[in-house]
């Protein structure tokens, strides 16, 4: 199918969130404390419509139950992928989450959550939260306990373009004056660690000592990512990670330049500029899919998008 699938983001406000999601991208935000736009999402907890063309005001899940030749006939029983773009204008949680297995034992059969961060802006000392100094399960445990945050917890300093991949089992946070884009699997499943005895509505948010305990890897161990970058056109393309669950690549256009669809579908985010497909009008903060079939597709403009494909 030779069609541009356009999609309309579900926001969410969290106790960390901002503004930015309305300052830095126009959207219309439900509040002060927006912390997530759910850009591409078919989950429950937040199913994207359809903007325009053949399926106008549909739902993205109704999409892939109904019309799964639009993704190459791919097999699963849920849209695969969540794409979400964080404002964190305060610290998240230092989290966890389970694989598969564990998530399918513990979650009512949910899928666990291999996600990814690509970051789009933070503040010159920004810093994040991925693993922990704990070498065994055991002193993991004590460290816990004793609530030692500050010696179990592994801080490392970022800056905008970097890139992480976050598998289950590692422990990490986004920590305040930080905008991602996320790449993930189609879970909604976290587990909170520690919540720096934040209270919410008077109350202190839920934890999850336990499971966070039986799913944490110990020791830690980063995930190496080897970015790769080819010319193609006027644009540059660089691949991010490929995994189990997905392939992410940034492609920065000035000019125009060619591609094909090799896959059964691609999801596009505009992160910066404007410019187009095929003729379509593109802008920052435009999200859309590519269905399987569609063929050659040309990218122009002087924008920046993030992409990627299930696996």
């Amino acid at each position: 199918m030779h069609e541009v699938i356009f999609l309309k983001p579900v926001f969410k406000e969290m106790i960390w969130g901002g503004t930015r999601l309305r300052d830095d991208f126009g959207y219309a935000i439900p509040g002060g404390k927006t912390g997530e736009c759910w850009a591409v999402s078919a989950h429950k907890n937040g199913d994207c419509k359809i903007l325009g063309g053949s399926f106008d005001g549909k739902h993205l899940s109704e999409l892939w139950e109904k019309n799964r030749e639009l993704f190459g006939g791919m097999k699963g029983d849920v849209f695969p992928l969540l794409i979400k773009i964080i404002d964190a204008k305060e610290d998240l949680s230092i989290q966890v989450h389970p694989d598969d297995a564990y998530a399918k034992e513990h979650e009512n059969g949910s899928l666990g959550k291999t996600e990814c961060w690509y970051i789009l802006d933070c503040d010159a000392d920004a810093k994040i939260v991925i693993g922990h100094h704990a070498k065994s399960k055991e002193e993991l445990g004590q460290m816990i306990g004793q609530k030692r945050w500050n010696e179990l917890i592994r801080v490392i300093p970022i800056k905008k373009g970097d890139f992480f991949q976050i598998m289950p089992g590692t422990v990490h946070a986004i920590k305040g004056g930080t905008l991602i884009l996320e790449t993930q699997q189609n879970s909604d499943i976290t587990y909170r660690l520690y919540d720096y005895d934040r209270l919410q509505d008077g109350k202190p948010r839920e934890l999850h000592l336990e499971k966070s305990i039986d799913v944490i890897r110990c020791p830690h161990g980063d995930v190496e990512t080897e970015r790769t970058r080819q010319q193609v056109g006027d644009a540059i393309k660089e691949h991010l990670v490929s995994c189990g669950y997905y392939s992410v690549d940034r492609i920065e256009v000035k000019g125009s330049a060619d591609f094909t669809l090799a896959d059964a579908f691609r999801i596009f985010s505009v992160v910066e500029g404007q410019g187009g497909i095929d003729g379509i009008k593109l802008k920052k903060g435009d999200h859309f899919l590519l269905p399987a079939g569609y063929g050659d597709y040309r990218l122009s403009g002087d924008m920046v998008l993030i992409t990627s494909c299930a696996v």
